[in-house]
């Protein structure tokens, strides 16, 4: 007896996968960056833990509305879409039929056979057939506004505690140094995971994130400390 052979890949994720390696990296770099420029202006621990936690609530919230923003307009492209394929399968069903049996010649098919693939689909599920090879869009990448903002948000604040946390638990002496150190560690694993999770190589994504994190805090550490010794 033949065994059912299952599949699954990894696009099924790319919707939350996205949204939660964005809202994460940019939670640690975001804060960790904040907390190393104001630390570099000679603030005290309070100072740089206000700003942090400010950091913190404004990033993930303007994440979580950015996301929503962004895929909401994603998916009222696609509902506009649908809606004028549905209306056009209604008003002129040959022209589609011969639209679909055309997609199907440009990527190989004979005409005969591909007239008749485009027939049996249409027969079946016309719109399925319609969505998926003239405009593209499944169910695996189909936009998701809450659930991306959701995701945004809930791992924007996980990534942003992270720095935090290092800012609690060490003397000022060593919290720039502590801060540097565990973002860029953090950063390393995000990078292995989302590529674990994407089932890609993990040495250009772990490089991409550290090398960006890095420049980041650098940059606002030379900002804070220029600031910091105007002002002083």
């Amino acid at each position: 007896m033949s065994r059912l052979h299952v599949e699954r890949h990894n696009i099924d994720r790319i919707g939350w996968l996205r949204a939660a390696v964005l809202g994460a990296n940019d939670g640690i770099v975001s804060t960790a960056s904040l907390i190393v420029g104001v630390a570099a202006a000679a603030a005290d621990k309070p100072a740089v833990l206000l700003a942090g936690f400010a950091g913190l609530a404004a990033g993930a919230l303007s994440m979580a509305a950015g996301e929503y923003v962004s895929v909401s307009s994603q998916a009222d492209t696609e509902a506009a879409d649908i809606a004028r394929e549905t209306a056009e399968l209604a008003t002129q069903p040959e022209a589609e039929l011969d639209e679909l049996t055309g997609i199907y010649v440009d990527r190989g098919l004979e005409p005969g056979l591909a007239r008749q693939v485009a027939e049996a689909l249409t027969a079946h599920d016309v719109m399925a057939a319609h969505r998926r090879d003239e405009l593209g869009l499944s169910e695996a990448t189909a936009a998701r506004p809450l659930q991306a903002a959701f995701a945004s948000a809930l791992t924007f604040s996980v990534g942003a505690a992270l720095p935090l946390l290092v800012v609690l638990l060490v003397p000022v002496a060593m919290l720039t140094a502590g801060v540097v150190a565990v973002s860029l560690l953090a950063l390393a694993l995000l990078g292995a995971m989302g590529a674990h999770a994407g089932g890609a190589p993990l040495a250009k994504p772990v490089m991409r994130v550290v090398f960006w994190g890095a420049l980041a805090m650098a940059v606002t550490a030379g900002v804070g400390k220029l600031f910091g010794t105007a002002v002083g």
